[in-house]
């Protein structure tokens, strides 16, 4: 080769450096804000409406345990009867159930109860009246059958 000549002093084509991968372009951080605000308000959403169905998830508990200490006695009627006067308040508001007590009470039950409500009827008949009898005369597995099925028509 030959130092005089100026061909002999080129180097071969070469790529240039790559600018890596920070910072990202502009478009990378758009989008990374842009997922970051629709995961924000996703999770708003998400706590919101488990914070408005909480109530659901705590009556199906209630009845549980409603059903784990069941006994024929007047007190745990009053706590099956208070426990279906919060689900109807949560459910009918307007209705004012939690003030309702004796006919209009057993009415309310059977009114916004699923189907075959005049089966029902001497079941809730008893079922009220038993929170004030010394001995009740209902029977808790028929109430608790009645408040199941009442509690999952309100919830649906």
């Amino acid at each position: 080769m030959n130092g005089q000549d100026p061909l002999a002093q080129l180097r071969d084509i070469h790529l240039p450096d790559t600018g890596g991968i920070w910072p990202p372009a502009p478009g990378w951080w758009l989008l990374a804000i842009v997922c970051a605000i629709g995961l924000a308000v996703a999770v708003t959403l998400w706590r919101r409406q488990r914070r408005k169905t909480a109530w659901r998830r705590d009556a199906r508990s209630l009845l549980t345990e409603l059903e784990a200490c069941a006994s024929k006695t007047p007190e745990w009627f009053g706590k099956l009867n208070t426990f279906l006067k919060r689900v109807a308040r949560q459910v009918h508001p307007k209705q004012n159930p939690q003030a309702m007590s004796g006919e209009q009470w057993i009415n309310f039950l059977l009114a916004t109860a699923p189907d075959n409500r005049i089966a029902s009827r001497p079941v809730v008949e008893a079922m009220v009246a038993s929170t004030w009898q010394p001995r009740p005369t209902a029977d808790p597995n028929q109430a608790l059958d009645f408040a199941a099925l009442w509690l999952e028509a309100q919830i649906s």
